[in-house]
């Protein structure tokens, strides 16, 4: 009778530490929840933050670049980015890398935009169609065309808009990202632009990602 009370007793015992093992590990399994919730709702904030901060560029950019938009100029976003979008009739003559009066005009409106937002990363991309470089010079082919264009819009900003070069990027894509992939002169006008893709700085939201 002593034996089984002692059994008995002993597999009480254990019970009770399983049980008391399994309550701390629900409790530390709850306070991690409770962390990993934390974390998720910091960042959902982050990147309401950045939408809501892209949507404001974006009514800005499209009030200060309004006079432009029936010579080629869009403003819109894409994954999270605001894009501007200009054609290449608006920045530069036929065949060239020098910016023209009308062109200096919209980048001037734009600058003024940009130089109040000092966290706002700049990519500037050229691209073209896909006919064939003739008789430029220097310029052998659409790689050089759309990067050379790209760097006289990054010149043009830094230089004379006194933007900090820090924050650009230029590229050129040549005629490989087209917009339009018909083989039409429309679809040529349209896949001829630079694009200045402006994004918000996202050191907070990368620090909360690792974390």
């Amino acid at each position: 009778m002593k034996g089984n009370y002692n059994t008995l007793n002993d597999k009480y015992g254990a019970l009770s530490n399983s049980l008391t093992a399994s309550s701390s590990k629900v409790e530390a399994l709850s306070s991690d929840l409770k962390k990993r919730e934390a974390r998720l709702k910091e960042v959902e904030d982050a990147l309401h933050k950045r939408d809501e901060a892209t949507n404001a560029l974006k009514d800005k950019l499209q009030k200060a670049l309004l006079g432009f938009q029936e010579n080629g100029l869009t403003v819109e976003i894409k994954n999270g980015k605001v894009y501007v979008s200009l054609t290449d009739k608006l920045l530069f003559p036929s065949g060239s890398i020098v910016i023209d009066a009308r062109g200096k005009q919209a980048l001037e409106q734009l600058a003024i935009v940009l130089n109040k937002e000092p966290d706002i990363n700049i990519a500037v991309e050229g691209h073209t169609d896909d006919k064939k470089v003739i008789n430029l010079g220097q310029i052998k082919d659409n790689w050089d065309l759309s990067v050379l264009r790209s760097t006289s819009v990054c010149r043009y900003l830094t230089e004379v808009e006194k933007i900090d070069p820090h924050r650009l990027t230029a590229t050129g894509k040549s005629q490989y990202q087209p917009v339009d992939p018909d083989n039409t002169t429309e679809a040529r006008t349209k896949n001829r632009r630079i694009e200045i893709i402006l994004s918000p700085k996202l050191d907070e939201l990368y620090n909360l990602i690792k974390q």
